[in-house]
């Protein structure tokens, strides 16, 4: 999948933590280590939102291995740093709903977590260390497009917990000295996406009912809107946070497409690759959604060098292929 080359570095001698590595990003940026002849590549996952399936092909390759473990326990982080040079933080709870219903392991993983993790990088000498952070911390914010320096109050316990993780790293920077890059993550979606599941993220809920040939639902009025992501978008990123130059503080950038997309334009752009004219049904909008998403993606090409590759159609055409092959996935 990755046959495009976001690193100039010769991988082979370097070794990589991919915490949350079976989940859905985490799976993508080990396929892409993999496929570029990085030195090691070890994934620590708890399985709690994972899959065994996204990391299957790579479990008899001598240069990877797998900590099954959680990031909530400090002396499993510190194991799983041993020998490393490289952390991609991709491990936490998401979905705002999920954090409304229990905000104690919601905050447990991605707070007590994202620490264990913060101290067990900067204890064991780690090169860098890129995290995922979340555009919920632009929270009741009006401001279009985003810009990482203009946040307002967040509007779910979810985007508490990662407003926490960005205020740490920013700690751990002025106090220890040990920088981090935080990739606010604007709506990713790609292959291996979980449609199931009482907290599955929108896309992968409509390519399933394009793929059973039903309507979907919409929160709302259909008029919401987002900067949808396709993940080798975020992969991309977070390859070249990883080995940016002139890092010599915390830095947190937008990762994005920078164009908008409402929930109505979604289900058109599927259901015509799809080829399918279903209409949507309509209820009631979730508590704590935000209600527009657009980001400013200047600070992340200045800083990093990124360039979104992938526009929304073709990452959705590239996604609805994948999820038709993977029907197991959807049923």
């Amino acid at each position: 999948m990755y046959n495009q080359s976001y690193h100039t570095k010769d991988l082979s001698g370097s070794s990589f933590l991919i915490t949350g590595g079976a989940g859905f990003i985490g799976s993508n940026i080990v396929e892409y280590l993999m496929q570029h002849g990085a030195g090691k590549v070890r994934v620590l996952d708890n399985f709690s939102t994972g899959s065994m399936d996204n990391i299957e092909p790579y479990l008899s390759r001598p240069q990877f291995s797998l900590i099954e473990g959680d990031i909530r326990d400090l002396e499993t982080c510190r194991r799983a740093m041993e020998g490393i040079d490289y952390v991609l933080h991709q491990a936490a709870l998401g979905s705002v709903p999920r954090s409304i219903n229990d905000p104690i392991t919601s905050n447990e993983v991605n707070v007590t977590g994202f620490l264990n993790i913060l101290v067990a990088a900067r204890d064991s000498g780690v090169k860098r260390m890129v995290y995922a952070a979340s555009s919920s911390t632009y929270g009741d914010h009006p401001g279009l497009p985003k810009v990482e320096d203009k946040i307002g109050n967040p509007l779910s316990p979810y985007a508490v917990t990662k407003y926490v993780n960005e205020l740490y790293a920013q700690v751990f920077s002025r106090t220890y000295d040990f920088h981090t890059i935080g990739l606010r993550y604007f709506n990713v979606f790609g292959p291996r996406q979980n449609p199931r599941g009482p907290y599955a993220a929108v896309i992968p809920l409509f390519m399933q009912s394009a793929l059973k040939n039903e309507g979907p639902f919409i929160n709302g009025d259909g008029t919401t809107s987002r900067d949808f992501t396709y993940v080798e978008n975020a992969v991309q990123a977070n390859i070249k946070a990883l080995f940016a130059e002139n890092i010599s503080k915390h830095e947190v950038v937008n990762i994005a497409v920078g164009d908008v997309t409402t929930l109505n334009q979604l289900w058109k752009y599927i259901s015509d690759i799809a080829e399918i004219d279903i209409p949507a049904s309509y209820r009631e909008e979730r508590k704590g959604d935000v209600r527009h998403s657009l980001a400013n993606v200047n600070k992340a090409q200045q800083l990093i060098g990124y360039q979104p590759a992938v526009t929304i159609q073709k990452g959705l055409q590239t996604t609805f292929e994948w999820y038709k092959a993977h029907s197991k996935v959807i049923s």
